[in-house]
């Protein structure tokens, strides 16, 4: 079972619909955000709303049709605990995605590191640490 479907059939029981048109529906914007809420719980929902990958209109809506359903308890231990340590044993950052995920973020153009480093585009932790130590800051 998907964690995708896994939220879908527990959230049915409590009459919501993953984008569906109540206004206490929940909208998915991103789908990595059922996995994060499968495996850091109640702190991946908000981490998963704040981000932007989940949205309701109605939050203290879908909230109370949580609480009152009963959800917590209506969760299957078993399979949640089967499918967080899928997640945990295969995460989204996984090796076999490295090169994607290496290219997303390095491979970005030169604008940024212009921007923030001298113009010779040096970095070092420790000359910043040591200027910062005698006092000399970071001027360029």
């Amino acid at each position: 079972m998907s964690a995708e479907t896994f939220f879908r059939d527990l959230l049915a029981k409590a009459g919501i619909t993953i984008n569906g048109g109540r206004p206490w529906d929940l909208h998915v914007r991103d789908p990595r955000a059922y996995e994060r809420m499968l495996r850091d719980g109640s702190i991946g929902f908000g981490e998963a709303f704040v981000e932007g990958w989940i949205d309701c209109n109605q939050v203290d809506e879908l909230t109370e049709r949580v609480e009152r359903a009963e959800l917590a308890k209506a969760i299957d231990t078993k399979l949640a605990v089967l499918e967080s340590l899928r997640l945990r044993l295969r995460p989204v950052g996984s090796r076999s995605r490295s090169f994607e995920i290496g290219e997303r973020h390095y491979d970005i153009g030169n604008d940024l590191y212009e921007a923030m480093l001298d113009r010779r585009m040096v970095y070092s932790c420790c000359l910043l640490a040591a200027r910062a130590a005698i006092g000399q800051g970071t001027r360029r």
